[in-house]
């Protein structure tokens, strides 16, 4: 069935993202990169050593000496999606239900970051080390919906070509790994007490692993369930039996002598009918029969990128405001796959959308994943010597970046977050810290899909540090992501207007984070 042949495409396409553990930030960018940022992620105006990533022209203004801060997250999420489908009914395991739930698991057990300055006169150098990007492993053992509907459309097509086809029966499994590693390093200037300024350089590297399975297929049919292959091989060869028939029948008519030029004339056109629907559906067995044994895929994908990061930091009385934008990093991902070579479009397969996209996975080529330009807008209030009040603004360019199959171009508009937070000094040993963020994609049906997919959320963080000594703090924080539901309708009855097909989208996050920082 053509719809097998988009299966290989469909498992890796969505591939590339159903792993990313990313808890805050864009589609493609985690901007959780310091337990700091857990416990209040407004820090784009705010001054401390976790600044070398969030507001990296402010760290100059630290006192002089070497700074390092080092955090371990944990991760794990679910990804939710209630598909519904006529087609489902017609599997073994579905009990007769239009409706099944696929949950995928993602944990990243470690993902750590670095960030380290040092201070010296009216300049601050700085490196960071994080993971931008991905995080971490996510499966779902039961496939996807996409996954489901591709099996159960071939009983459909079988029973269609009038074979003895009531349903049907799978295995599916796909896990996805996923790591973006990030390399900054740049110097900030202190122009004079006010201002600051800040420029570096900052290098990706993509390395990502996929896995696919569609395996144990069986045909439901009158006597039981039948292994797909044989059930092909036989359905095969009793078609092309029929055929052979047909054609000796009609050969034997014309030499009996016994029919008229019309009588024949007839035979032959209702002959040639049977002929050619035969030859149909004998054409569609064959497509299926490459797929007999299932599908098992296996890819993986490296890429570098490298982009600069410009900043600038306003210190005036009880305020500080800062701005950073990272350029755009181009990155191109070369692939190591499995997956065969890719098929040349006919017309008649121009009707299963993305079918064209299975040159992304296409052994040793290179394909665009870009990592979006990100603008964040940042201000502190001191509003006591004891409290500060944070704000923070973070737009993405994703419309502006350069993704598969301009896959960006199906986005309403950029991606835009919101973030207010508040810290207080309990003590001189004790902060605690709090804070959200609003997280607003540009969703369409068209951008949505199983595979690879984000839903508009908020966030809440919370946390506290604790002063050890002069030179050594600790940290701790608990961030949680609330995502709403997305809803995508894509067929309805014609008279009554209810749901026939539909995918609805959910997910949940939560993170636990320690850090230590030393100031020398």
């Amino acid at each position: 069935m053509k719809n097998l042949k988009v299966f290989g495409l469909s498992v890796m396409l969505g591939a590339t993202m159903v792993s990313n553990t990313a808890t805050a930030g864009g589609i493609l960018t985690n901007t959780n990169q310091n337990v700091n940022f857990n416990r209040n992620p407004a820090r784009d105006a705010a001054i401390a050593i976790d600044g070398v990533y969030s507001n990296p022209a402010g760290v100059v203004f630290m006192p002089e000496g070497f700074h390092l801060a080092f955090t371990w997250q944990y991760a794990h999420q679910t990804r939710t999606i209630n598909s519904t489908d006529p087609i489902f009914a017609l599997g073994k395991k579905n009990e007769g239900r239009t409706t099944k739930k696929f949950e995928g698991i993602a944990d990243a057990p470690f993902i750590p970051s670095l960030q380290a300055a040092y201070n010296k006169g009216n300049w601050s150098v700085q490196f960071n080390f994080s993971v931008p990007g991905g995080g971490g492993v996510c499966e779902f053992d039961n496939g996807l919906g996409s996954f489901e509907r591709t099996v159960g459309s071939i009983a459909g097509l079988l029973m269609k070509n009038g074979l003895d086809a009531k349903g049907y029966d799978m295995d599916a499994f796909m896990r996805g790994r996923q790591y973006y590693f990030g390399f900054q390093l740049g110097a900030a200037y202190k122009i004079n007490e006010h201002w600051a300024v800040y420029g570096g350089l900052r290098a990706l590297y993509g390395d990502a692993s996929y896995r696919a399975r569609l395996s144990h297929i069986n045909v439901i049919t009158s006597k039981g369930a039948m292994d797909f292959g044989e059930f092909l091989e036989g359905n095969i060869n009793a078609i092309n039996q029929q055929i052979g028939a047909a054609q000796t029948n009609l050969q034997m008519a014309a030499q009996s002598g016994r029919y008229s030029d019309a009588e024949l004339q007839a035979m032959q056109t209702a002959a040639q009918a049977q002929l050619a629907d035969a030859n149909a559906a004998l054409k569609q067995l064959y497509q299926l029969h490459r797929y007999g044994n299932g599908v098992n895929l296996q890819s993986t994908q490296t890429g570098f990128g490298i982009a600069p990061i410009i900043g600038v930091d306003y210190k005036i009385g009880d305020f500080n405001f800062a701005a950073k934008y990272e350029f755009n990093t181009q990155m191109k991902m070369r692939n190591h796959s499995t997956l065969e070579q890719p098929m040349k479009l006919s017309d008649d397969m121009a009707q299963f959308p993305g079918l064209e996209n299975i040159n992304k996975f296409e052994d040793g080529t290179d394909v665009d994943e870009d990592a979006p330009a990100m603008l964040c807008l940042g201000a502190q209030w001191s509003a006591l010597p004891e409290l500060r009040l944070n704000l923070g603004y973070h737009h993405f360019f994703d419309k502006n970046a350069n993704w598969y199959n301009d896959i960006q171009e199906k986005l309403s508009h950029d991606t835009n977050e919101y973030l207010a937070g508040v810290e207080w000094d309990a003590s001189k040993k004790v902060t605690l810290s709090a804070g959200a963020q609003i997280t607003r994609y540009g969703l369409t049906d068209d951008y949505m899909n199983d595979l690879s997919f984000v839903v508009n959320s908020y966030s809440v963080g919370a946390g506290l540090s604790y002063k050890v000594t002069n030179h050594l703090t600790l940290s701790a924080a608990y961030f949680q992501t609330n995502y709403g539901d997305y809803d995508k309708v894509t067929e309805t009855a014609p008279t009554t207007g209810a749901v026939v097909k539909s995918d609805n989208f959910t997910r949940t996050n939560r993170v636990l984070s320690i850090g230590c920082q030393i100031d020398l």
